[in-house]
């Protein structure tokens, strides 16, 4: 599979969690709108290919989708949309079962589409679906840095661990940047990033940088 970084100079970022429900994809659309802020040009795809409500977060109405790249009816270019502070948006498809379903050439050929995008572009912020997936797996490989969204819950740990054990142990990454969510008392973000750091260093080989929490709002 060929690296979009290497077509364009992107920095992708992948933000990911394993468990549903722990907030990627309010963390991806506040990360693009931060940065959009300060002038850099940022694409957000929503990378939830058989659940994707990017474009609900984010109060956007959007005519076609990434099904319709996959099906041929449209270039990657037709169906990017533009968001607040200027974002360009990829919109996923949202109840079409077989967008989840896809294999592994279909996924490449999406991953490779990025490569014809034209235009200056600082920043690719994928927001992947839950779960351990072909989709998750080869979207955080393809990125150079991986964001492991956390909550204080014991399924959000568990599916967290088994996510970065998935990526380190079958896929090559051994790198990952941990975000805990939702946190309700001083400390426990770091409590929870403590916690599976704890694991990770009993039984993988990998490094984790813990890059602050979000409080419960």
């Amino acid at each position: 599979m060929h690296n979009p970084n290497e077509q364009f100079q992107v920095k992708v970022i992948a933000v990911t969690g394993g468990k549903g429900g722990v907030g990627k994809t309010c963390v991806a659309a506040n990360l693009g709108l931060t940065l959009a802020s300060m002038g850099r040009a940022v694409m957000l795809m929503d990378a939830d290919l058989g659940l994707a409500n990017l474009d609900v977060v984010l109060g956007l109405r959007c005519r076609r989708t990434l099904a319709d790249v996959l099906d041929g009816h449209c270039e990657l270019a037709d169906i990017v949309v533009t968001g607040p502070q200027g974002m360009q948006v990829v919109p996923g498809a949202s109840g079409i079962g077989r967008m989840s379903m896809l294999n592994d050439r279909e996924l490449a050929g999406l991953i490779n589409a990025f490569n014809d995008l034209t235009g200056r572009l600082d920043y690719l912020i994928v927001d992947t679906a839950a779960g351990i997936s072909s989709s998750v797996t080869r979207f955080s490989r393809a990125a150079q840095r991986v964001l492991v969204v956390l909550s204080n819950e014991p399924a959000s740990l568990t599916d967290a661990y088994a996510l970065i054990k998935v990526l380190s142990r079958e896929h090559g990454v051994q790198r990952f940047e941990v975000l805990t969510n939702q946190v309700r008392r001083t400390g426990e973000g770091r409590e929870c990033f403590v916690a599976l750091a704890r694991v990770c260093e009993k039984f993988l080989d990998v490094t984790l940088d813990y890059l602050g929490s979000v409080p419960a709002d």
